[in-house]
């Protein structure tokens, strides 16, 4: 069995190899904001406003400046596939 030392050294081992341009040892999982976005046909402000983006935040993600964080892509892969459940969800959270 593997000490933690060992399982964080070959995380590190990973990222290095995949920072340096080895594709097989890493994984970088993205969410195309404009599709999911254009799909609901919200604009950003409503898009924003409806699911509780800052609309800074959404256009940046559009605009390719910013990559969501882990906790805004699963939030916004649950709104490509059920974007009215999620609403339904938010609306109960109030």
């Amino acid at each position: 069995m593997k000490s933690a030392f060992d399982k964080i050294a070959a995380g590190l081992a990973d990222a290095i190899a995949f920072a340096d341009g080895d594709e097989t040892r890493g994984q970088v999982s993205t969410v195309d904001v404009r599709t999911v976005r254009a799909a609901t046909k919200l604009t950003q402000d409503a898009f924003a406003r409806t699911y509780h983006f800052p609309i800074g935040t959404v256009r940046d993600w559009e605009r390719q400046r910013r990559q969501s964080d882990a906790g805004s892509a699963t939030l916004l892969r649950m709104i490509a596939v059920d974007p009215e459940g999620v609403e339904a969800i938010i609306a109960r959270l109030r």
